[in-house]
């Protein structure tokens, strides 16, 4: 990592960990470069954003996939159960490049979502 990069924090780690746990081509080299990724920016100057660009270490084996988004339908629920965004994992490559928190709400999310209110299913 250089100077303001850093790990990937354990939300972070848990949000990526359920948007890979759907069965996909190129699910399994994805969940592997995890082992091996750190943020390398926000997408906000004031790091307040929770959409995140991140790198992947160059050694691990890219995802079968062109690049574009994972396929998989991630949408984040309020607590009354209507969405509230969703969720987008980025490929260049065939590595992970990206996390977008796309929200439909008035405000921007202050963090990612807990698990328990991402509803995955498969997407393509």
């Amino acid at each position: 990592m250089i100077a303001g990069e850093r790990q990937l924090t354990k939300q972070e780690c848990d949000v990526l960990e359920h948007l890979l746990s759907l069965e996909f081509s190129g699910a399994r080299e994805l969940r592997r470069q995890l082992q091996d990724a750190w943020v390398t920016g926000s997408w906000s100057s004031d790091n307040q954003s929770p959409s995140i660009n991140i790198k992947v270490a160059d050694h691990l084996p890219a995802a079968p996939i062109p690049d574009d988004i994972v396929p998989v339908r991630a949408i984040v629920k309020s607590e009354d159960g209507e969405p509230a965004g969703e969720l987008i994992l980025w490929l260049t490559d065939g590595k992970i490049s990206a996390l977008e928190y796309a929200w439909v709400t008035d405000c921007m999310p202050s963090g990612l979502p807990d698990v328990n209110s991402i509803e995955l299913s498969a997407s393509r």
